[in-house]
């Protein structure tokens, strides 16, 4: 029997749903379950195939469980190893080499010093750092302050002028922030991806209260969504994620990659809406089927991103690596004759 669990905190919609989903399916030799996570020994197997990750990214003792897991055949979604090592700006940095448009970006080092270090820890860090020339390079005011690892729209500043900017900077301690180019959009886009393969473009406003966020309808043609969906794909698939989020800004007809490090996205019925949580939990019930059915027993059943298995790494046509955001923005006029 190949078993499947769900790892998972506070929330309750998706979860039971996913497990109800996943039997109701009757499929022979597979069975889900809410995870149970029992005395940890190392080098222990688990008695699951495959594991739905929903909250070790908020328990450090789940994701050393997870790795574990892993190690010994466990298809863990998302893939552990990685979620540790990923953060936002590193997804910035990849977009830019394969060909996804994203708002110009730089990391600014912390406020303050982290614990147990010193004056001494940084001296390789050149001083003071020339804010005008990031402000310059970022196109100017706005900008959105931002931490570089984190979700949930927390600690994130929209600010206008120098003031308001080390007005922020100063509230940050011993966060690391990233300062970014605000795209003032046309429309924005909220998009799942499972497997690697499913995806939906759901259209979003994130001005919104957070339970009307969804209620959104963007006049976009079909034409631009298929962009979207293959930015999708791509960024998915570099990265390694089985179960993502991607959100567009669209500018002048371009796509732009806002945040897509969300490996543990929002499901939940009362803030997606009924659409689009019935389309996330049989497509999860699906994706997790088949890793299940396709599970070895023993062997590494985690997905490894492009970026790792090295199919991208030195591997970028020119074209692609340049000017995604110009190549996306032909692609959008195009759509429009």
């Amino acid at each position: 029997m190949k078993k499947i669990g769900i790892l998972h905190g506070k929330e309750n919609s998706f979860p039971d749903a996913f497990v109800a989903r996943v039997n109701s399916k009757n499929v022979k030799g597979v069975v889900a379950e809410g995870a149970l996570v029992e005395e940890l020994m190392q080098g222990e197997p688990t008695s699951y195939a495959v594991m739905i990750d929903r909250i070790s990214q908020d328990v450090p003792f789940y994701r050393a469980y997870l790795k574990n897991a892993a190690l010994n055949g466990t298809a863990v979604i998302n893939n552990p190893f990685w979620w540790s090592a990923d953060e936002k700006f590193f997804n910035n940095c990849l977009s830019t080499k394969i060909g996804v448009p994203v708002p110009k970006t730089v990391l600014l080092p912390t406020k303050q010093m982290p614990p147990d270090t010193s004056e001494q820890s940084f001296r390789n860090l050149k001083y003071p750092l020339e804010w005008e020339k990031m402000i310059e390079y970022l196109g100017g005011f706005p900008l959105f302050m931002k931490p570089h690892a984190g979700g949930g729209w927390k600690n994130v500043y929209k600010i206008h002028n120098f003031d308001e900017f080390f007005a922020a900077y100063n509230e940050t301690n011993t966060l690391v922030m990233m300062l970014q180019e605000a795209i003032e959009f046309d429309s924005y886009f909220r998009c799942y991806c499972l497997g690697g393969k499913y995806v939906r473009i759901m259209d979003y406003e994130p001005r919104n209260p957070h339970h009307l966020r969804y209620v959104a309808n963007h006049n976009v043609s079909n034409s631009q969504r298929e962009l979207m969906t293959g930015l999708v794909l791509k960024i998915c698939h570099a990265l390694g994620y089985d179960f993502n989020t991607v959100e567009f800004a669209t500018r002048n007809g371009v796509p732009y990659a806002i945040d897509f490090c969300n490996p543990a996205p929002d499901a939940d019925l009362n803030s997606v809406g009924e659409e689009n949580f019935e389309w996330v939990v049989e497509n999860a019930a699906n994706m997790a089927i088949e890793k299940a059915l396709a599970h070895k027993d023993g062997a590494d059943n985690l997905t490894w991103g492009t970026y790792i298995s090295g199919a991208t790494a030195g591997r970028i046509p020119m074209a692609e690596k340049a000017e995604p955001a110009k190549k996306a923005a032909g692609k959008a006029s195009k759509s429009k004759k």
